[in-house]
């Protein structure tokens, strides 16, 4: 065991306190947040993200680092970990007392579940007429030609990164982690491309889409059988889930992370797995659900259930074990 994870247990509880006291006095130890833009060939357009450069990095111009990418939810943006959650703040504090620096990447996943939609969307509708929600983000922001959000990350983005920044370009020392859509996001695309992520977490994660019911002491799942069932779960949201899942079961199935995972193909190569989630959140059954499809094959996943709900409090509150998690497996 290294040094600094010995260290590191008995020094959490102050870094919490710090965090809260929202790195005040982290002082010349902060690290740089800053947004950039580049070409996404997946997208067919320019896509933004909002990059943490650990307090090092400017210091120390032969080090690399591992990478972490954070994934925002639906209606959010790449700004919203660290406006909302305050990410790169938690993460001075924990770098403070100890935790492994590392980059972290937040990008622009518009309302797009990061996956290649199972219909190709308007684009030109899009940009004459944006959904509601997004009437204050520009149309060269939101509106994409090809929706092949899964490539634009594991791929395009990955790729990006690793020229731009002085990262360390292997799957052992590079993860992905996120929230409601995002923590299905990261998910997915760890298991999708396990040449590229090593680890993976997911806070509040939509784990279990096709999920209607779930009986915690039997650990039976009941899953929706037709489309009208998966309208009624997702009415609310059903114009982003429409356009990525599809207008079938199969196309729901073939997205469904827990379907991925319990292929045998898959397993050589698991990455590492961190999940929490609300008592109260929304999707709190969807969770234990996938949390029980692992352990069916032996996969075991870290799992917490903590007190909140499907919130941005939740989401900044329990960071600090997702941020913990990854840091401490990228630097194994």
């Amino acid at each position: 065991m290294r040094a600094w994870q010995v260290m590191f247990g008995a020094l959490l509880v102050s870094a919490c306190t710090v965090e809260a006291r929202k790195g005040q006095d982290a002082g010349a130890l902060a690290g740089g947040v800053s947004t950039r833009q580049f070409r996404s060939q997946a997208l067919g357009t320019t896509k933004h993200y909002v990059v943490y450069l650990p307090p090092s990095y400017t210091l120390d111009r032969q080090r690399r680092y591992p990478v972490a990418y954070y994934l925002h939810g639906l209606d959010g943006n790449e700004t919203d970990w660290t406006a909302k959650g305050h990410i790169d703040k938690t993460l001075d504090s924990l770098i403070a007392a100890g935790l492994p620096e590392m980059i972290l990447v937040m990008p622009d996943g518009d309302d797009s579940w990061y996956t290649t939609w199972n219909f190709l969307g308007d684009y030109a509708g899009c940009r004459k007429q944006p959904p509601p929600h997004r009437n204050t983000e520009s149309v060269d922001d939101y509106c994409v030609p090809w929706p092949h959000y899964d490539d634009y990350i594991a791929r395009d983005l990955v790729a990006h990164v690793d020229s731009t920044y002085r990262t360390m370009p292997d799957k052992r020392r590079r993860a992905i982690a996120g929230l409601s859509m995002g923590g299905y996001g990261a998910i997915s695309l760890a298991i999708a491309y396990p040449a590229v992520f090593g680890a993976a977490a997911s806070h509040s994660g939509v784990l279990t889409p096709l999920l209607i019911a779930y009986d915690s002491a039997t650990k039976r799942p009941r899953y929706a059988t037709d489309l009208k069932q998966i309208e009624a779960q997702y009415s609310y949201i059903w114009p982003s889930t429409r356009l990525a899942f599809g207008k079938d079961t199969l196309g729901w199935w073939a997205r469904d992370p827990g379907r991925r995972a319990l292929s045998r193909a898959v397993r050589v190569d698991f990455p590492a797995m961190y999940i929490d989630v609300g008592v109260e959140d929304t999707y709190l059954n969807q969770s234990r659900a996938f949390r029980d499809a692992l352990e069916s094959v032996q996969l075991r996943p870290e799992y917490h259930e903590r007190s909140g709900a499907h919130t941005w409090p939740y989401w900044q509150a329990n960071a600090v074990h997702s941020l913990t998690f990854l840091a401490r497996r990228l630097t194994e």
